[in-house]
């Protein structure tokens, strides 16, 4: 499958501007909100060979992966690394690492989502489902006894 047909398959958006399509950058809309600030979530990629994601009010953080360098080896044996990221500089290339970093951090990482956007965190959904079947213990205990209940004239016994 191509980059569009895969685009169009999981139904984003492309909001790209006139000035950022003249600079080399494409901007995307996820059909799955922001937990935070209840926004749909924005990428986009960008002709320097970064990949970021757009929704932070402050920094749009950046998506790339990354790789430690050695910097300097102090006195005591401490060595200090920096971290740098690793650029993607064909647009090909960065659009597909784009959607697969979308599919596994938005879309099954956050599958928990409802379909209209509402964000229902993972420990929420599963205090929840154990709250449930505790309800189901307390109602229905495992001890009960047998129950029959009559449909249309033939006698059923449920457990």
């Amino acid at each position: 499958m191509n980059i569009r047909e895969t685009i169009q398959l999981l139904d984003i958006q492309e909001v790209t501007t006139k000035r950022q399509e003249k600079n080399g950058t494409r901007e995307f809309e996820l059909p799955i909100k922001d937990a935070w600030s209840g926004k749909k979530i924005r990428v986009a990629s960008f002709k320097t060979g970064y990949v970021r994601n757009q929704n932070s009010a402050s920094s749009n953080y950046q998506l790339n992966k990354t790789k430690k360098s050695f910097v300097r080896e102090y006195g005591n044996g401490y060595k200090y690394y920096s971290t740098e990221r690793i650029l993607i500089p064909n647009e090909q290339d960065r659009l597909e690492y784009l959607i697969s970093y979308c599919l596994k951090n938005y879309y099954i990482g956050k599958a928990n989502q409802v379909p209209n956007g509402d964000y229902i965190p993972k420990w929420k959904h599963e205090d929840e489902l154990k709250n449930r079947d505790a309800i189901a213990d307390v109602v229905f205990p495992e001890e009960a006894q047998d129950i029959q209940v009559i449909v249309n004239g033939h006698r059923y016994k449920v457990k």
